[in-house]
């Protein structure tokens, strides 16, 4: 939202243009790193943030950029084009990702700085500012208080996931109380001052028009309800379907971003399409639509066993795929048509805030209710299958009485779950037989497939509610773009 700002202020293309060149920066010390253990931890992080920093010029003036250089009857195509970029590219660095970390880490960033350095060169030679400027004072305030608010909200979500004293969850601990609650209060007081101030950052009259009220509430519901898709099939396929069907788990990585490539097909043939038929008849129609095919892919994920068939699941992730597409870029269009001219790069940081913020609560909800199944009948069976295959007693009834969340974070990096939570010691004095059981292909993914089922079908459901309440939200705008809920 505050670079969006910047944009309207200064100029669209020169704020992205920067981004480019500060992503490109920090990619590079990503890949540099001399240090290790938890400094080179505290390295990554810093590094990260910075990095985010150059994304959050890209993300927030690229819609507003688009929309500066094309007419009403061409801007679905365009920012459809724009979004099959941006989501076709997340997902071929799974695949990417999955190929480079085996040989070395550091390649995952350094990979980045290719097309940083292309872009960076291309967008100065190339981009054209066609947009309307805007003298205005920077709200100091505002953007002090929104930051501090939403990174402690999101922060305090993030450690909710993980385990709390004999919690399999953190949400009774009071750092994450204090974390979310105070970051809603300071986030009620960044309101008042944006009320109040002469130049506010986030510009709460523009939801007094109904198209970027309405596509922005959907827009939310939807991330909220597909944020958190990704890691649940990533886990579904790394830690039970892919070990089960002939892969060791370091491969899981690299397959299950193979696997997963219906669901970008499907979204790289909607999103230009639906931006096409978005100039001839209008968002709404085809963002609803779309929505409501979100809700129908997940209501039949729901259907699907745990140990599917790849057509059936290749089938759905496409429609799921197409859904997306179908909604992602009229949504958008309505939403930037809908916007002045000279507050196109606000609209578009707080387009894009409201989804980012979403999905990460949605990875939240999603873990949590996973957790929750998973807690409730994996310790008895995961003890009882230890003692069963010669692992002593309390040994057993330890690693059973471990949080959950270790056992899915380790199948998620293409780890072991077993080797991980069982002392080494002790796997080594277990007969060949029994080693090579517990540690094999079978022993987790069979374990987990139940509960994980379990959980994923409340997941769903939620995922479901949210895009039916997104699909109505969508309808809600009106045909004509500027028209006020008044």
């Amino acid at each position: 939202v505050s670079l969006g700002r910047v944009g309207d202020m200064f100029g669209r293309v020169r704020m992205y243009n920067l981004g480019f060149a500060i992503y490109t920066l920090f990619s590079i010390l990503l890949s540099v790193t001399w240090l290790s253990g938890p400094a080179g931890a505290l390295w990554l992080i810093i590094m990260r943030i910075f990095q985010g920093v150059g994304g959050a010029f890209l993300f927030a003036n690229s819609s507003a950029i688009i929309t500066d250089a094309f007419p009403d009857n061409q801007r679905g195509l365009a920012l459809g084009i724009n979004g099959v970029a941006a989501i076709g590219g997340s997902f071929i660095g799974l695949i990417v990702g999955g190929v480079l970390a085996p040989i070395e880490w550091r390649l995952v960033f350094l990979v980045s700085v290719p097309f940083g350095l292309f872009g960076t060169v291309w967008a100065y030679v190339k981009l054209v500012d066609n947009g309307v400027r805007k003298p205005a004072r920077i709200d100091w305030w505002g953007n002090l208080t929104f930051a501090v608010g939403l990174i402690s909200l999101l922060t305090g979500i993030v450690y909710g996931i993980q385990p709390y004293g004999g919690s399999a969850m953190g949400w009774t601990n009071p750092g994450v109380l204090a974390a979310i609650v105070g970051g809603v209060l300071t986030l009620v007081v960044f309101l008042r001052i944006e009320r109040s101030v002469a130049d506010p950052m986030f510009r709460i009259p523009l939801f007094r028009i109904r198209a970027f009220s309405a596509g922005n509430i959907a827009n939310l519901l939807g991330a909220l309800g597909r944020g958190g898709l990704q890691f649940m099939l990533i886990i579904w396929l790394q830690g039970i379907w892919l070990p089960q069907h002939g892969y060791s788990f370091v491969e899981t990585p690299l397959w299950a971003g193979i696997y997963m490539v219906p669901l970008t097909v499907g979204f790289l043939v909607a999103g230009p399409v639906s931006g096409v038929l978005t100039d001839r008849f209008g968002a709404r129609p085809f963002a609803t639509g779309g929505m409501i095919g979100v809700a129908v892919t997940f209501a039949l994920l729901e259907v699907l066993p745990v140990d599917f068939g790849y057509p059936w699941f290749a089938l759905l992730l496409l429609a799921m795929g197409l859904s997306m597409g179908l909604f992602s870029s009229p949504n958008r269009a309505g939403v930037m048509n809908s916007l002045p001219p000279d507050q196109r790069g606000a609209g578009a940081g707080m387009m894009t805030t409201f989804q980012n913020a979403a999905q990460v609560l949605s990875i939240g909800v999603f873990f949590t209710v996973i957790t929750i199944g998973l807690a409730a009948t994996l310790p008895t069976t995961l003890t009882s299958g230890l003692i069963a295959h010669g692992v002593p007693a309390p040994i057993a009834h330890k690693v059973g009485s471990e949080p959950p969340i270790g056992a899915l974070f380790a199948a998620f990096l293409g780890l072991n779950p077993i080797k991980e939570v069982i002392p080494a010691a002790v796997l080594g004095h277990l007969p060949a037989a029994q080693r090579a059981t517990l540690t094999g292909r079978a022993f987790f993914p069979h374990l987990i497939t139940g509960p994980f089922g379990t959980g994923l079908h409340y997941a769903f459901d939620f995922a479901i509610a949210c895009s039916l309440i997104a699909a109505v939200a969508s309808w809600l705008r009106a045909t004509a773009a500027a028209r006020p809920w008044a």
